[in-house]
């Protein structure tokens, strides 16, 4: 159980500093229910940690029939998280890095994060929940289902706000793939 609380902190902390310091100032897209909390934020001004939960419900629900223990380890981190997120806000009122430090750094920071939880079996909703339970139906690493789905968002982010820029976003979105499947493939049992 301290394990779990623990992943949950860390990673929920790392994902919101990634997002509110590097990801929001420089207007990247990141995939799955972040990214449309993101493409949220910048189009209707929401906030994107209450997005990401109202958009995680009906993953939730479907969790909850079929995939119980998913539904109760993932909660905490679905909410963890979006506290989190919209908690830190305030860290993009500050001077960022150059985009492509911040695309890298924020890729780091929030596959270190998911990938934290995942080890637990926790997600932060959304996609990492959906992966999850595609992980029990087809034979892909969780980090590689991210990725393809990352992706498609990344694509529908960029369609929508003509600020993002889709080099960036999508390094970004690579990175956050390439340091889930490193960390879950490496650590876990």
């Amino acid at each position: 159980m301290v394990q779990k609380i623990t992943a949950i902190i860390i990673g929920s902390v790392l994902i919101a500093i990634g997002i509110n310091y590097f990801i929001i100032p420089n207007h990247l897209v990141d995939g799955g229910v972040i990214g449309l909390g993101l493409i949220a934020k910048y189009t209707a001004g929401m906030k994107p940690g209450l997005t990401i939960i109202v958009l995680s419900l009906p993953l939730y629900i479907y969790a909850w029939f079929h995939f119980r223990s998913y539904f109760y380890n993932g909660v905490h981190g679905l909410l963890a998280s979006a506290f989190f997120i919209d908690y830190f806000h305030p860290l993009m009122t500050l001077h960022t890095p150059p985009i492509l430090i911040s695309s890298i750094t924020a890729g780091l920071l929030l596959g270190a994060g998911i990938g934290i939880m995942l080890l637990t079996q926790v997600s932060t909703g959304g996609v990492d929940l959906l992966a999850l339970m595609l992980t029990k139906v087809i034979s892909l690493n969780v980090g590689l289902i991210i990725l393809i789905i990352d992706s498609i968002v990344v694509l529908f982010g960029w369609l929508i706000i003509q600020e993002t820029t889709l080099i960036y976003s999508g390094l970004m979105v690579g990175m956050i793939g390439l340091t889930t499947f490193t960390i879950t493939k490496t650590f876990s049992s």
